[in-house]
């Protein structure tokens, strides 16, 4: 079995739940930094033009979105399980509310201008302003539904309120006495709240809320070992993907093995990535790909939130 490598920055609030499932896991991985904004050239030469954090490697596979990192790793090691086995469609429910209406709720609030002034308050102006910039240019051609900050603001109470009623009423956790992706999904959009002093506050008035933040950070993001892009990319080109199901192909297009296709997030960083379709099932889109530096990889999708057009 490959190493597990995560292409990653420390900020990004989805790479810290890619990093507490590794925790969660007790695995270990190789760690290699990329920026935060474009371009990536090492991360893209990897994924073929994928530009969103975190991204998993192993070998000459490629994982992209932690919707699908999360069913890679459960497949790395079946226990302690993201997905607890006979609630496993609430606890992908769950998650999928966490990463996208939890999540544009904590992004709308925290990119007030005084909120982002506070986050970069010791960085250059210009680094502030190039940060902006990259994030408006990422979803302005998105289908994203984005709340306002007014609207982010009037409705954060209602939603800190359900989850600490959960949390006073039904265990440790969101789906009783064990972690599972549900509370990961959850608590990244927090974690990013909770890192910046002027939206912080806005989780001061939860008592059950914060001490289950304190356990989910406990669980640790694994053992990491620092990486290189050049050694990731190196690891990419001498490997082999690993050989897909021959059975499961399930095209909801009409498309055909070996055809060339697009694939593409349609929310937001909706740039397309292109390469020959190789495997299409229930939860995952795989397609190959070359480049001149990491010679032929797989690249894959989930399904949900994403679209596949023949090229």
């Amino acid at each position: 079995m490959s190493e597990l490598i995560l292409h990653h920055y420390p900020q990004s609030p989805f790479a810290e739940k890619a990093r507490l499932m590794l925790g969660l896991k007790g695995l270990s991985w190789h760690s290699v930094l990329i920026p935060p904004v474009m371009p990536k050239p090492d991360l893209t030469a990897l994924t073929g033009g994928y530009r969103r954090t975190p991204v998993l490697q192993v070998g000459a596979d490629i994982y992209c979105d932690t919707a699908l990192i999360a069913r890679r790793l459960e497949r790395e090691k079946a226990v302690p399980a993201l997905f607890p086995e006979g609630r496993e469609a609430i606890a992908a429910a769950l998650a999928q509310y966490g990463d996208q209406v939890l999540f544009h709720h904590s992004i709308a609030i925290n990119f007030q201008p005084e909120a982002v002034a506070a986050r970069f308050a010791e960085l250059p102006e210009e680094v502030m302003k190039g940060f902006v910039r990259d994030r408006q240019a990422m979803f302005e051609k998105g289908k994203v539904s984005r709340p306002s900050a007014e609207e982010a603001l009037a409705q954060w109470p209602v939603l800190m309120r359900r989850l600490e009623t959960q949390l006073e009423r039904d265990g440790e956790f969101l789906l009783g006495d064990e972690p599972s992706i549900a509370d990961l999904a959850w608590y990244h959009p927090l974690w990013f709240m909770a890192a910046n002093a002027v939206v912080s506050v806005l989780l001061d008035d939860y008592p059950m809320i914060r001490a289950w933040m304190a356990r989910i950070a406990d669980l640790g993001q694994g053992a990491s070992a620092k990486m290189d892009a050049a050694e990731a990319i190196r690891i990419a080109h001498d490997a082999t993907p690993e050989e897909l199901p021959e059975h499961g192909f399930v095209s909801t297009k009409g498309l055909t093995l070996g055809q060339s296709v697009t694939i593409s997030p349609v929310d937001y960083g909706c740039d397309p990535v292109a390469g020959s379709l190789v495997h299409e099932a229930s939860e995952e889109v795989v397609i190959a790909r070359e480049d001149e530096r990491a010679g032929l990889v797989h690249v894959h999708f989930p399904r949900i939130g994403y679209r596949v057009d023949a090229a």
